[in-house]
């Protein structure tokens, strides 16, 4: 059977949110430490998180969660359309020459375009509504995503050839439970691993740069003098390869969309952020960073433990809210990879949802019915 068109699924002309995952070729530690080749590739691990970084800057897309594990990576993306139709043609032209320059540093650093090459590509406008729309297309995101990351790969190699297994694999999610576990799938992906112990030392996830950022603004209130003090437990940095960053960048999380979703707080519509740091201000969830990063926490010691233990009061009130136990809530972290396929959501919402030419109609899966089964 033929595989669905992504077109079909999401497209750069809407606003949706889909979790992406793409492996290295045959599965082999590339982004990592290698026990075959004894060798140590987690300086790409760097160069991914660089990237999306510069990416997070000038495409019209939101990135809400990011996990780079050792041969594969995850994100979760929200396409903005909206957004990239409030820049004008000169800002589209820019942002794009910047991700496709014509022009590199010594570094292979994008340089900034010259008024000459904005203009020639304002001045056609065939090409520059083209690249209007590529700007919010999760495609092409993972597309100049991959490319580099596989070239930059090859050339430190000397080999030539796939680095990617596949095409990345996309799953659209549609309803809040699927944005909330599927966030907490990714976050969780290093501790699910055995790779990691803690959000602290969960490196190169948003949980973990979004944890830093909420002790260094807690250290600063309390002690707006003081330099150098240890953050509070729990959200204490161990990854030593964050260090540079850190340093450099106090904000390690600005380049991702905020958690919170503040709609009732004047906030409707776009939101474009105006700092140049990410594409917009408009959040995810309806909770803070610090109630998600408690969730997260919280799920952790729940499957460690093999139970669903004592919740807190918060935590409750939200499983009430979507209408989920903490069995189906630590059931859908833990397997979500496996229990979704090109939409994921809750069986009435995914039933009900089809594909953009609308030929193609989906269906839960069984377990997913069965987990979900009420709500």
């Amino acid at each position: 059977m033929a595989r669905l068109a992504r077109v079909e699924v999401f497209a750069a002309d809407e606003v949706a949110i889909v979790h992406v995952m793409n492996r290295t070729v045959r599965r082999c530690f590339l982004l990592g430490y290698d026990p075959v080749s004894g060798r140590n590739h987690d300086h790409r691990k760097v160069w991914i998180d660089e990237q999306l970084v510069h990416q997070a800057k000038h495409f019209g897309i939101d990135l809400l969660c990011q996990a780079i594990m050792s041969n594969h990576l995850h994100l979760v993306l929200r396409s903005r359309p909206d957004v990239v139709q409030e820049w004008n043609s000169e800002e589209v032209a820019r942002r794009w020459l910047m991700l496709c320059p014509e022009r590199r540093d010594e570094n292979r650093r994008p340089l900034a375009p010259t008024e000459f090459e904005i203009n020639r590509l304002v001045n056609n406008e065939e090409k520059l509504a083209a690249v209007r729309s590529r700007l919010s297309d999760v495609s092409w995101w993972m597309r100049l995503l991959c490319q580099n990351i596989a070239q930059r790969a090859n050339r430190e190699d000397g080999e030539v050839g796939k680095f990617w297994q596949a095409r990345y694999r996309a799953v659209r999610l549609l309803d809040e439970i699927a944005i909330l576990s599927c966030a907490a799938y990714v976050d969780l992906n290093p501790i699910r691993a055995a790779m990691a112990q803690t959000i602290a030392n969960s490196d190169f996830t948003s949980a973990q740069k979004r944890s830093m950022d909420l002790t260094a603004e807690s250290q600063r209130e309390l002690q707006p003098d003081s330099t150098g003090s240890d953050g509070p437990s729990g959200f204490t940095h161990a990854a030593g390869m964050n260090d540079h960053r850190a340093a450099v960048n106090p904000g390690l999380s600005q380049h991702l969309a905020p958690v919170e979703l503040k709609e009732r707080d004047g906030h409707p519509g776009p939101d474009a952020n105006r700092d140049g740091v990410r594409c917009s201000n408009k959040g995810f969830l309806p909770i803070s960073t610090a109630r998600y990063l408690s969730l997260l926490e919280w799920t952790v010691r729940q499957q460690r433990a093999k139970k669903a233990g004592r919740k807190p009061k918060q935590i409750r009130r939200l499983f009430k809210r979507l209408g989920i136990s903490a069995t189906a809530w630590n059931e859908l972290v833990r397997n979500f990879g496996r229990l979704f396929c090109i939409v994921a959501g809750k069986p009435v919402v995914v039933d009900s949802h089809a594909s953009r030419t609308g030929k193609h109609r989906y269906r839960a899966r069984p377990a997913v019915r069965e987990l979900l089964a009420g709500v």
